[in-house]
């Protein structure tokens, strides 16, 4: 799992540093790009589905770390489609613009012309384009809920683990130094916890206002 976990992520490296190159390409050439982008990204979906595979394989006490790590590079590679959506959005909306001025000043009406309406095949593939935003925006909320769930078992588990610690230092007679120590120590992992909880909520937020 550990080398296709690490092949996965360096594949999502190599389309994010693709992804800055989007917006200085020329028109002959970026479509080409996003097509490249398009495939890239399919395959790591494809990675993905094998690690979730993996992930539910490994030990008890390794899966649940295991699960958060595959859920976070499902994450971001969501994030990264739904970029390259937004940017396929506002370049067929840009050409379709630059389209149809192109046909409003070069076509000439007469009082007689029976045609004077004008195509709406591009508007139909904008409303297309961005019903296809939409849902990137919906798996990369879901993703998000994923994450956060998986914050809430890890939680669950880590008050778990401290009992049974709390348990077994009873039975040996542990100092209460030893015992104050470890009770710090869950306290500031709660906090942890906590904070990327909310963290990761408000990373959503901020994506679903300027991205939506």
């Amino acid at each position: 799992m550990e080398t296709l976990y690490h092949q996965t992520n360096k594949h999502i490296q190599e389309v994010q540093s693709l992804m800055g190159h989007l917006e200085k390409t020329d028109r002959q050439s970026v479509h080409l790009l996003e097509n490249e982008l398009q495939t890239r990204i399919n395959q790591i979906f494809n990675h993905l589905e094998r690690l979730e595979i993996l992930a539910s394989k490994e030990p008890p006490n390794r899966r649940q770390n295991a699960k958060v790590r595959v859920d976070q590079l499902k994450y971001d590679v969501q994030h990264l489609r739904t970029a390259l959506q937004n940017f396929q959005y506002r370049s067929y909306a840009r050409e379709a613009q630059e389209r149809e001025r192109e046909e409003l000043m070069s076509r000439t009406f007469t009082t007689n012309d029976a045609d004077t309406s004008i195509p709406i095949d591009e508007t139909l593939q904008l409303n297309s384009n961005l019903h296809n935003a939409h849902r990137g925006m919906d798996d990369l909320l879901g993703s998000g809920s994923s994450i956060l769930n998986g914050l809430r078992d890890q939680r669950s588990t880590l008050k778990g683990t401290h009992k049974k610690m709390l348990d077994v230092a009873n039975m040996l007679g542990l100092s209460n130094t030893v015992m104050r120590l470890i009770e710090r120590r869950a306290t500031q992992d709660k906090f942890i916890m906590i904070g990327g909880m909310l963290l990761t909520c408000i990373f959503i937020f901020l994506v679903i206002r300027y991205l939506g």
